[in-house]
């Protein structure tokens, strides 16, 4: 038995020949054995036995194989004769068969039967000998007289052994039994085998019906796969359990296509039940088997259907379960979920890699998710296989697909999150494809994608290896040193964020980071500030990973410090406070045994503070922005408490010494101006109190300047310059309050003390100075009102009713005294103010030089002028209409000359020069709590015994919202493109905005809805105040007795209020899931205004009743960019809306309506005019076509009623029904019309044939009217030509023509037999216009106008294909021969012959001519020019004689 045993267990268990048999069976021969003739080893004779042994075949008994003498052909030959020719044929098969039955009984045999059999002359050298031979089984199967009979017999035999499994020997009986049926010559009965096969699965155990399923291609012929593969597939749906070997035989099955999409589609349906091990055979089938029809509907489909998320969740419920058996195996199932899903993913990688069509349509179907829920985990794993594998083009499909995703909000960082917290060992395969991904969302000009793409980076530094993490940092490193302003700010961010959460991780690459200090020339500096935050964490962290880092720090900050260009020390004075920021930071008691900072890092740190100190000392500016850096250290970070003692001791002091000076009955020194004591709101302490030395520091700093002679020393002498004094004051203010805890009672003093200036009214007699005293007294008024911004940045938090009154005073102040300035900036052209903010280059601010640029204006003029009376010279400009739009336009320059002159005498605006004042804290603008226009009394009750009343008048609150506005601008509104200016930019758009830089737009955005009602009530106050005006005045803007001041003021404040509203509601955040809740509190301020805040409403109500609310204004705007402000206010909050469009579409459009049928004069009674009014003008008739339920009829309405009247009016008169519409405002209307006009045909759908007659005439009706509005529109060039309307009508005349082109021509075609009539009369109206199209290219070539010119080829171009597109038309419906070719004359506007071509081509005209109709004007110009509008001509007269 240890010899059989030691046999058997060589067979292999397909049945195949082992190669140990032979060797075997040759050893056995040779050891003496008995010979072959031996009777112990042959079976018993009997007919089957007999029969096998005439036929060449001889059985052994035991564990040896059966022996064949002849080739197995010539055997299954044999037994086939012997069989014939025996006598009891054919009775003696069933004998054979019984003999068969009989042997096979014994399991040994039947083990015999079924190995293969051995050659007879193996140990004679024969060639047979190596050959293989088949079991006796297989030869029995051979012969066709047998084999149905074998077939049963082995049919029978098999449930024997169906549940024993492999025997001893290493067999499986079942699985042997069934390898014999496979790649049989011929089968007898194919459908009989089929259903045997199919009965024994239905009662087989789950092995066997594996083997059978898994072997039916091998055993069925072509003509069975059909019927089989019906029956697998009901099995498929039976019992999942089978789903891999069933589809591994279907996949093998030759079936038909209509079969495969229904086995397809059953298959797709236990997608979402199948075993996850099964999951990656699944798909496998599903996406081999597309074809390109269906590829787009069956990819969707498996999208839908593969939940991979379930799959982690499910082995980490398993992996939870067999831990609380077995904590050894945890891992074990949670491995193998994330094999299968690496599995899957191949599946879909081989797939999209060989078939373009399958890479398209997981395109297609991840593109056509239009719900943020429905995008799943499998959407970003496809996007990077098909970023990775890059077949067909499919990279740049799939980073634009994902691009729009970002944009549209869909795919959002909660996605990714989940993608690599559960596949994070699946994507590490792809992470070339993640850096690539997130490298060019960083690089994007749409900030919307950037965040995502940083987050992208994050996630990988997170999930993967050291290398990964090396290859993000340094990637990271990049887009620093790229220099591209918002690339360089997001990578140093991320940055951040990365050494704040994985401090220890970072620390590996700080050598990485440090590099970017060779770069530093091109960054900015917050970034700079930025960098050396990051630098500083890594360096002094508490772990002191980066450690190694720090001497190279030191070295780098005092190289920069000890630089004598300002730029390097600027930098230097930035970083060394910024790793005073890190070293010097508050530690807890677990970083450090005493709870403090340690005595050596504290001396370090007043080391480097006082080597700060000294190194600007030199220069004012360096030493200002010392302060200010220390300012913004002190605001951000948490020192330790005995840095702060050391910094606030010695600001107090200093600052007391060098800036305050004790009052006294008079002020010695030689000054410019006589001084004086001003602004001082504690007058019971005039005496013995104190006061801000300002003047006399001024006159110090005049002589201490470099072209001032003064002795050395003078100039040795300790310098104190008041450009310090605002950022000094910041300093000690911080100090004050990080040491009192916000308390600043120990400097109270300094927020109503006086400042020692000069008597203001020298304003008065400014022209008369010289200009270095108007200049000085310039530099006086700019000190003193950033010195107040920096007194209400300070106390402006207050909550004492004194402190406050006296902020409000100060605010008072800083109004008045800018009014002063307006004043002396006029009389100083070309004087630069001193610095306010130090943080960036002076080269960074924009110096406004009124003088120059009006110089050059002036220069300018002449020649716009020249070139319009030249261009008027030859054009048709000696119509009446043109006459009195020049006399208009020479008035009106008239005008603004004579009111520049006035402005000149008046004041300049300060809106150029606020990057020279103080920036104010986003906390001031609480001032605006303090009651208004409520005209209320501040409740204070002061130590005299008068009662003061102070109060926040227009000027104020106009002041506060101006700066509001520019601070939501900068934070609030969505940067366009960051590309980096192909020349450097001068002016620093940053500047100015230091401090609100450090806030982010959602805390800006949180600060604006907590001041919404206070802002509700100044709009409601400003409301009140016009309508009540407008009642007291009955109506009449002008009256007289009005205070045009007051009233332009609170017009300001109105429109201010509603675009702070704008802004803070156009902020791209509120459209994130996450800040819905934002969101909704803010409308729930504007719906309370309405009505009482009552049940929770939903999002939709409060947007309703907040629109509502703002419509109530629509009474009282006072000018026509305060009606704008109100509408787009209005349209952002619709567009939160999801439903009820049609109401705010009626309401939004009627409100524009109304708007523009207004006739809207300033407060001095002239009508409102220039480019700001025409710039509203435009943006207020665009927002109301956009809005319109049919842009055609209200174009039809504004051309059709508007203009004519426009026309009859008086010279300076406008539209009764559009006072709006002037002929100053004629280009306006003109413009806008047309480009909606084009925008609307260009929506229209196509004609289809397939379309029914009712659609096609209301299609015919549309084109109808919008060719009709076309012409109007081109026709109005006769009377209003100039070169810009002209311009116009060229430009988007031809983008017309291009949408008639693709989308009408088409409708043409397939309405013509049905509706010849309409066709006909539209193609006679757009006729007209094109040759009045053609008159206007003639035109502009004559005047050799470049602008004009330039949209001549294009227009031409399509002139000419509408011809021959009319010409395919007619032949589409068998009307060619009404087409007949003519040529056009060129004609100019009035359409008067050109008659510089008619002389040249005199000749060709006459032979033309003769062979064309009477009464048709013809001449050639130049081949396709002359065809087009021939064309027209013909084809529509032909067509009037067709439909005749």
């Amino acid at each position: 038995m240890m010899r059989k045993k030691k046999r058997s267990s060589s067979v292999s268990v397909d049945g195949g020949p082992a190669s140990l048999d032979v060797p075997k069976s040759k050893k056995r021969k040779s050891t003496g054995m008995p010979s072959k003739a031996a009777v112990s080893d042959q079976v018993p004779d009997s007919v089957f036995v007999h029969m096998l042994q005439e036929s060449g075949v001889i059985l052994r008994l035991g564990n040896m194989s059966n022996e064949i003498a002849v080739d197995q052909v010539v055997f299954q030959k044999r037994l086939q004769q012997h069989l014939r020719k025996d006598s009891r044929y054919p009775s003696i098969i069933q004998e054979f068969i019984s003999g068969f039955e009989t042997h096979i009984e014994d399991p040994e045999k039947l083990r015999n039967c079924l190995l293969p059999c051995v050659p007879r002359s193996a140990g004679d050298g024969d060639a047979s000998s190596n050959s293989f031979q088949e079991s006796l089984v297989r030869l029995l199967l051979g012969v066709e007289m047998l084999q149905t009979m074998v077939i049963n017999t082995l049919f029978e035999k098999l449930p024997e052994f169906m549940f024993e499994g492999v025997g001893e020997d290493g067999l499986n009986i079942p699985r042997v039994i069934i390898n014999q049926l496979k790649w049989l010559d011929r089968v007898v009965d194919f459908k009989d085998l089929a259903n045997k096969l199919m009965q024994l699965v239905s009662v087989a155990p789950i092995e066997i019906q594996r083997d059978i399923i898994t072997s039916l291609p091998e055993i069925l012929e072509d003509s069975q796969h059909g019927d089989m593969a019906r029956e697998l597939n009901a099995l498929l749906q039976e019992n999942t359990q089978l789903t891999v070997p069933i589809l591994d035989a279907l996949s093998s099955l030759n079936i038909s296509t209509a079969l495969l999409a229904e086995v397809r589609g059953a298959v797709m349906s236990t997608v979402s039940a199948v075993q996850l091990e099964d999951l990656p055979i699944v798909v496998k089938f599903i996406l081999h088997s597309i074809s390109a029809s269906d590829a787009n509907e069956v990819v969707s489909d498996l999208r839908k259907k593969l939940e991979l998320e379930q799959c982690v969740v499910f082995s980490m419920l398993q992996a939870s379960q067999s831990s609380g058996k077995n904590k050894k195996s945890t891992a074990v199932p949670s491995c193998s979920s994330k094999d299968s899903v690496a599995l899957v993913l191949e599946v879909i990688k081989s797939a999209v890699r060989f078939q373009k069509t399958i890479s398209e349509a997981w395109l297609k179907a991840i593109e056509n998710v239009t719900e943020l829920e429905d995008h799943k985990v499998v959407d970003v794993l496809v996007l990077l296989i098909l970023h990775s594998t890059n077949a067909n083009q499919s990279r740049r499909g799939a980073e634009r697909v994902l691009r729009a995703k970002v944009r549209a909000g869909l795919i959002q960082e909660s996605l990714l999150n989940k993608t690599f917290k559960g596949y994070a060992q699946v994507m590490r395969g792809y992470f070339p494809s993640i850096l690539a991904l997130a490298q060019g969302l960083l690089r994007s000009p749409d900030c919307c994608v950037v965040p995502f793409g940083g987050h992208m980076y994050k996630q990988a530094f997170t999930a993967f290896d050291s290398y990964c993490q090396q290859e993000v940092v340094g990637s990271l490193v990049t887009h620093v040193c790229s220099g591209v302003s918002g690339e360089v700010d997001v990578a140093l961010e991320l940055l951040c964020e990365l050494v704040s959460q994985k401090p220890t991780e970072m620390s590996q690459y700080a050598v990485f980071v440090k590099g970017i200090l060779d770069y530093m020339e091109n960054l900015n500096p917050q970034q700079i500030r930025r960098l050396f935050h990051l630098l500083s964490s890594l360096a002094f962290g508490h772990d002191k990973h980066g450690s190694h880092i720090q001497d190279d720090m030191h070295i780098v900050i005092r190289k920069q410090l000890s630089s004598a260009v300002p730029k390097y020390k600027r930098i230097g004075i930035i970083g060394a406070v910024m790793m005073v920021g890190s070293m010097g930071a508050r530690r807890s008691k677990a970083d450090s045994q005493e709870g403090g900072l340690p005595k050596e890092t504290h001396r370090q740190v007043t080391t480097l503070l006082e080597l700060v100190r000294s190194c600007s000392e030199g220069s004012a500016e360096a030493a200002a922005l010392y302060y200010d850096e220390l300012a913004n250290l002190l605001q951000t970070c948490k020192l330790d408490p005995l840095v702060q003692v050391w910094i606030g001791k010695s600001v107090l002091e200093d600052f007391q010494e060098d800036f305050v000076v004790d009052l006294g009955p008079e002020i010695a020194g030689l000054f410019p101006f006589p001084a004086s004591v001003m602004y001082n709101l504690d007058e019971d302490e005039s005496q013995g109190g104190i006061a801000v030395n300002l003047l006399p520091l001024m006159s110090q700093d005049v002589l201490h300047r470099p072209d001032n002679r003064i002795s050395a020393s003078q100039r040795n002498g300790r310098h104190v310059s008041p450009l310090c004094l605002s950022s000094f004051f910041r300093l000690l203010r911080l100090c004050e309050e990080e040491q009192h805890h916000g308390d600043l009672e120990e400097i109270d003093a300094l927020l109503g003390c006086p400042l020692i200036l000069t008597d203001m009214e020298v304003v008065e007699r400014v022209e008369s100075l010289s200009k270095a005293e108007r200049e000085f007294f310039c530099s006086l008024l700019f000190y003193t009102i950033n010195w107040f911004r920096e007194v209400v940045n300070a106390f402006c938090k207050q909550t004492d009713p004194e402190m406050k009154m006296k902020v409000v005073t100060r605010l008072q102040n800083i109004t008045y005294l800018q009014t002063l300035l307006e004043t002396c900036l006029a009389a100083s052209p070309g004087y630069t103010p001193p610095l306010a903010n130090f943080d960036c280059e002076s080269a960074e601010v924009l110096f406004p030089i009124s003088s120059t640029a009006s110089a050059k204006k002036a220069k300018k003029e002449p020649t716009g002028k020249k070139r319009k009376a030249s261009a008027s010279k030859n054009s048709s400009a000696d119509s009446t209409q043109l006459e009195e739009a020049t006399e208009v336009d020479e008035s009106l320059q008239d005008h603004s000359e004579k009111e520049k002159e006035k402005e000149v005498k008046v004041g300049v605006s300060l809106s150029l020069y606020w990057p020279f004042f103080r920036e104010l804290d986003v906390e001031v603008m609480n001032v605006l709590q303090c009651g208004l226009l409520s005209r209320s009394i501040l409740d204070t009750e002061l130590h005299s015994k008068v009662r003061e009343e102070v109060q926040l008048g227009p000027s104020e609150l106009v002041f506060l919202l101006e700066d509001m506005c520019r601070k939501l601008d900068f934070s609030l509104t969505a940067a366009p493109a960051k590309k980096a200016p192909f020349l450097k930019v001068k002016a620093d758009k940053t500047v100015g905005f230091s401090h609100l830089r450090q806030k982010s737009s959602k805390d800006v955005a949180a600060y604006c809805i907590q001041l919404l009602p206070t802002l509700c009530t100044h709009l409601e106050n400003c409301h009140n105040h016009f309508q009540t005006f407008l009642t007291e005045k009955q109506g009449v803007v002008d009256a007289l007795g009005v205070d045009v001041k007051e009233q332009q003021l609170m017009s300001s404040a109105y429109q201010l209020l509603l675009q702070v509203l704008h802004t803070t509601f156009s902020w791209s955040g509120f459209s994130q899931p996450e800040q819905r809740v934002l969101l909704k509190s803010a409308l729930k301020v504007l719906a309370s205004r309405l009505k009482e805040e009552g049940t929770d409403q939903t999002l939709e109500q409060l947007i309703r009743q907040s629109f509502e609310y703002l419509l109530n204004f629509r009474s009282t705007v006072p000018s026509l960019n305060t009606a704008l402000c109100l509408t787009r206010l209005l349209t952002v909050l619709s567009h939160y809306g999801t439903s009820n469009h049609s109401f705010y579409r009626e309401h939004t459009a009627s409100l524009a309506r109304h708007f523009l049928c207004q006739e809207w004069v300033t407060v001095g009674g002239a009508k409102e005019r220039g480019n700001k009014h025409n710039d509203a003008l435009h943006n207020l008739l665009s927002i109301y076509l956009d809005h319109a339920d049919d842009v055609l009829k209200a174009v039809e309405e504004i051309a059709g009623e508007g203009i004519p009247e426009l026309m009859n009016a008086a010279k300076d008169a406008s539209s009764r029904s559009w006072p709006t519409l002037s002929r100053q405002t004629f280009l306006v209307y003109y413009k806008v019309m047309m480009t909606k006009l084009e925008k609307s045909v260009r929506k229209l759908p196509p004609g289809k044939q397939t379309d029914s007659r009712e659609v096609q005439s209301e299609k015919l009706l549309t084109w109808s009217l919008a060719v009709r509005d076309f012409h109007i529109l081109i026709n109005l060039v006769k009377v209003f030509d100039s070169r810009l309307v002209l311009n116009v009508c060229l430009k988007y005349g031809r983008l017309f023509l291009e949408s008639f082109l693709k989308l009408g021509m088409p409708l043409l075609d397939y309405s013509f037999k049905k509706h010849k009539e309409d066709v006909q009369s539209l193609l006679k109206t757009f006729q007209l216009s094109t040759r009045q199209l053609h008159h206007m290219c003639g035109h502009s070539k004559i005047q050799q106008d470049t602008a004009l010119t330039n949209h001549v080829p294009a227009l031409k171009k399509s002139l000419e294909q509408f011809v021959y597109r009319v010409k395919a038309m007619l032949t589409l419906n068998q009307c060619q021969e009404a087409f007949w070719l003519g040529n056009l004359k060129n004609r100019d506007l009035k359409g008067e012959e050109i008659l510089s071509q008619r002389s040249q081509e005199s000749e060709e005209e006459d032979e033309e001519s003769s062979q064309l109709p009477e009464g048709q004007n013809e001449e050639e110009e130049s081949d396709a020019e002359v065809k087009e509008n021939g064309h027209h001509d013909e084809e529509e007269e032909t067509d009037s004689e067709e439909s005749n």
